[in-house]
């Protein structure tokens, strides 16, 4: 390539909040749920970056940029039906089979959503202020060469209350220094705050710790009618805890046991579980959810002995 910039190269990233910070130097950008992409064009090549530096674009030969020469960073997203992004499917791209890999581009195909321009027509813009690259962007994808590529603008908005809507229904919202220049690998000029959902569910199992003697990790479900669903699991227990749930658990225990599973909770991997019977409830902390089930470990808030298991609906999830 004769690009100003060559891959690999680091994003910029954003420090974690629990509460997006405030003032004029400030914008805000919704959270994606996809895969960070640094997009390098160079005439009519195009390679699409992940975050780690490795080459994403044979898995999303439906992704055209036009030809130019143009270094982005943006964000690979796949959309259901609704419009949300589903990660699910996404990850479902990254696959071996040329033939499979054809075929979803089609069935769930993928769109670039670029929020940052870092090289342009031989200029490196990085160390510009962010709202000079911004505008940038906006001129470049403004272009009549991009009205049928498969590339958004992000969408960006100037107070943190036009954003509060992102924390509610979206995956969480950016907030971007406006006058910050890019700094590839750094956790400076952006912040990120997740959105936080609190749930109460039904401990229907545990999963034995890496210590003998412990609890590593509580097995959540979800009424859906009336079966009970697997939805995830909750770790993060302090120690005390761990050693504790063993005996406080054991009253509950149905007999049943095992491992390696995928069609319960085990998710495929070599992961013993002890089921329990469905009348313990704990209210916990999660921030994502993908193919009806919670993503990441959700977090222990409090047991909650006063709610019946079968008032743990499977809709909680998706309000």
């Amino acid at each position: 390539m004769t690009l100003p910039l060559t891959p690999p190269l680091k994003p910029q990233l954003a420090l974690s909040r629990r509460e997006l910070p405030t003032g004029e130097d400030y914008c805000y950008e919704v959270k994606l749920d996809g895969f960070r992409c640094v997009a390098f064009v160079d005439g009519e090549e195009v390679f699409l970056q992940s975050r780690n530096g490795r080459p994403l674009g044979r898995y999303f030969p439906e992704l055209v940029l036009p030809a130019g020469e143009y270094v982005l960073d943006g964000e690979i997203v796949v959309r259901d039906g609704d419009g949300r992004e589903d990660f699910d499917a996404l990850g479902q791209r990254i696959h071996p089979a040329e033939s499979r890999v054809k075929m979803l581009s089609e069935e769930t195909p993928a769109v670039y959503v670029a929020f940052d321009l870092l090289a342009n027509d031989g200029v490196v813009l990085m160390d510009e202020p962010f709202t000079e690259r911004r505008s940038a962007l906006e001129r470049l994808l403004g272009e009549r060469r991009f009205a049928k590529a498969s590339v958004e603008l992000m969408e960006t908005v100037a107070r943190p209350e036009d954003a509060q809507l992102w924390l509610e229904r979206a995956e969480g919202a950016i907030a971007k220094e406006r006058s910050a220049p890019y700094r590839p690998g750094e956790r400076k000029g952006m912040v990120k705050v997740k959105r936080v959902r609190t749930i109460d569910a039904v401990v229907v199992g545990w999963r034995p710790g890496k210590e003998k003697g412990t609890v590593g990790a509580l097995i959540l479900g979800l009424y859906d009618g009336e079966d009970l669903r697997v939805v995830g699991h909750c770790s993060g227990l302090s120690a005390s805890e761990k050693r504790r749930l063993v005996g406080f658990l054991a009253d509950y225990e149905t007999g049943e046991r095992g491992s390696a599973d995928p069609s319960r909770w085990s998710s495929g991997k070599e992961l013993e579980w002890i089921g329990l019977r469905p009348e313990l409830v704990v209210e916990i902390d999660f921030d994502h959810v993908s193919a009806a089930r919670i993503r990441h470990g959700a977090k222990l808030r409090r047991w909650r002995e006063d709610k019946p298991a079968r008032e743990c609906r499977f809709e909680q999830l998706y309000t």
